[in-house]
This record gives C-alpha cells, structure tokens and sequence, in this order.
C-alpha cells in the first residue's frame, strides 16, 4: 500500500486487512472518543493503527464517521405508523423533550414490516443521526443485537425487549388491572382481543389478564383469547371469531382502543348492546374513547411521558452511562362500556 494519490483512497478494511485486526477495532480507535477507543484495542495495537494510518495517507470519510464524535443533533424515530393516536402522542412527547436539549427529531414508519425496519434504520444512519428511538420493535425477529453491534446509540419506546432499554407502560399491570374490574363487575366468562403476538404490548397486555384472571379463580377456555391486528378491522373480525363460538362471552378485553371500537361494531351488528349485553374494555384511553355514544373503559397509558422518558434515556446512552429501563404506571378509567 503507497500512498501515491493516482491510486483510490485507502479505506478502514485495507488497514485492517494489513494488521490483520478487525475493522469495526480499526474504526473505533480512529474515529471514536478517546474513552471508546480505549476499550476498543490495547495501548501498542492502537499505536500501530494510528502509525500505519498515518504512512498511507488514511482519512476517514465525513459520511462515515463514529456517530458518537461528529453530533448532529438529530433523533431518529421509527414507528409501526404515525396514522396510530397512540404513537403520534407518543412522538409529540419525544419532540417535546428532544427539543428542550436542543436536538430535533424525525420520524418514519415502518407498517412493522421487519425489512422495512432495516431499511429506514439504514436511511436514518446515512442522515448520520446521533441516535435511534425504535418503537417498533418485534420479540421474534430483530435488528437489535445488529444494532448494538455496530454500536449504534439507540432505546427502545413503546415496546420492550429483554436486554435493551426501553421506555414503556407496565403493560402487564395493565392486563392486571382489566382483569381485576370485569371479575369484581361479577363476568366469568370473558374473551381477549390479544393483538399481534409480536409485540410486548400485546404480550404483556394479555399476559398481565390472564394471569390475574387465573389467580382469580376465572377459566379461559379454548378460543377465549384472539391474536388480531391493532386496528378497528382486526377488533372486528376477533369479536365476530369469538361470537361466532358456542357461548358469547359477557365481556371482552381488547388490547387497544381501536381493536375495542371494532368489536363494539361487531356486537351492536349481532344485535347486542355494549355495556348491557357484553362489556368491553380497551386500552391506551385514546381521545376517542371518552367520547363514543357509548364512552369506551380503557387502561390510560402516559403517551407522552413515555416519549418524554425515551428521550431521556437515549440522552444517557449518548452519554455513555449504563441506563435502566422505564416503565410508566397505568390506570383504569371505568366508563359506561363496562360500568
């Protein structure tokens, strides 16, 4: 390797390639902090990557430097869509906080498709932001160890996933909490509305009733519980699955707003009335539910505290600080739908 200028430039993967080391070592102690670059390499290996890259000519390219040396000031945020209430109260919380330090955010959705994921972490990454807020984050596939390993400075919102910081809602205290008001308003024969098996709202949302419900001394036979889509259409079609089974159930639980507004369509279509004929319960308490013809019972999650809080974390693991998850306490607000 000479360091005549006719010859295209020199890149991280030649180096390495020439020590033999690894190029994400190569790039940390050449573009990182000096603390990051302490722990990246041993005093004389680091020594020989600055030598070398000095002999050649190396110069790191604008566009790919260390996210952690040149800041932008700018937040990535990826949500499943921003059509969803609950996520826009969400982000106006995370522009909120980002703001009062004197950073801006943007925001783009992924129709929590897991390639799309992938494609909008890299479009965010070439925008060179200082760091990621993921709200969409899926328990089964998922970008986040890659993520880490490329030491990209991210926190989850919304969502959470064993080992990464996230900022969320006690989802299962949620659950709890449901199951709790429809055992006390006498129901024994209830059916969920799970959400997509996925996402730890849903999860946890069910997992939070159903454990309480059989601590309870309740049943859920088979077919009480339907994994649908987060939206009115995929509440709907649930309830009708569950009415269309032997015995209708006096309530159903579903685990967001819109999948609640769905199954009350269905039932007003089987003739039923909500609140009379069977309860139902949502969750999120989003701005509608209050104001239905029948005001809708829901688990009042802290939208945006919970963007508020996400920016807070990702202020810390920008920082460098080992920062600890948060999970915001709901509430039940009992309205005519199951009161």
């Amino acid at each position: 390797m000479g360091n005549n200028t006719t010859e295209r430039a020199v890149t991280l993967k030649d180096l390495a390639r020439e020590l033999g080391i690894h190029p994400s070592t190569v790039s940390r102690v050449l573009h990182s902090d000096p603390d990051s670059a302490r722990g990246a390499a041993s005093a004389a290996t680091a020594r020989r990557i600055r030598e070398l890259a000095a002999e050649v000519g190396y110069s790191p390219d604008p566009q790919a430097t260390s996210l952690r040396t040149r800041r932008t000031q700018l937040l990535g945020v990826i949500v499943p869509r921003l059509s969803d209430l609950v996520l826009a109260i969400m982000y106006e919380g995370i522009e909120e906080a980002a703001a009062a330090i004197g950073y801006s955010a943007f925001v783009t959705n992924s129709h929590d498709d897991v390639a799309e994921q992938r494609r909008q972490v890299e479009i965010m990454l070439a925008r060179r932001v200082d760091g990621l807020i993921i709200g969409d984050s899926h328990l089964d596939v998922d970008v986040l160890p890659e993520l880490r390993d490329r030491a990209v400075p991210f926190v989850l919102m919304n969502r959470r996933h064993p080992g990464f910081p996230s900022s969320t809602c006690d989802d299962t205290r949620g659950g709890e909490l449901v199951a709790e008001h429809l055992w006390a308003k006498g129901h024994r024969r209830v059916s969920v509305i799970a959400g997509e098996p996925y996402a730890s709202t849903a999860v946890d949302r069910t997992g939070g009733f159903v454990d309480r419900w059989h601590a309870l001394g309740g049943e859920l036979p088979d077919g009480s519980i339907v994994w649908s889509r987060f939206d009115t259409q995929g509440g709907r079609e649930a309830a009708e699955k569950i009415l269309s089974a032997r015995s209708a159930p006096t309530a159903i639980f579903a685990v967001n707003d819109f999948a609640a507004i769905g199954a009350m369509g269905a039932l007003r279509s089987h003739g039923m009335i909500v609140g009379q004929d069977c309860a139902v319960v949502g969750y999120n308490d989003t701005s509608l539910a209050a104001e239905l013809p029948i005001p809708l019972s829901s688990v009042r999650s802290p939208m945006a505290e919970i963007g508020r809080q996400a920016v807070g974390l990702l202020e810390g693991v920008l920082r460098g600080e080992a920062v600890e998850s948060v999970r915001l306490e709901p509430s039940l607000q009992v309205r005519e739908s199951s009161a």
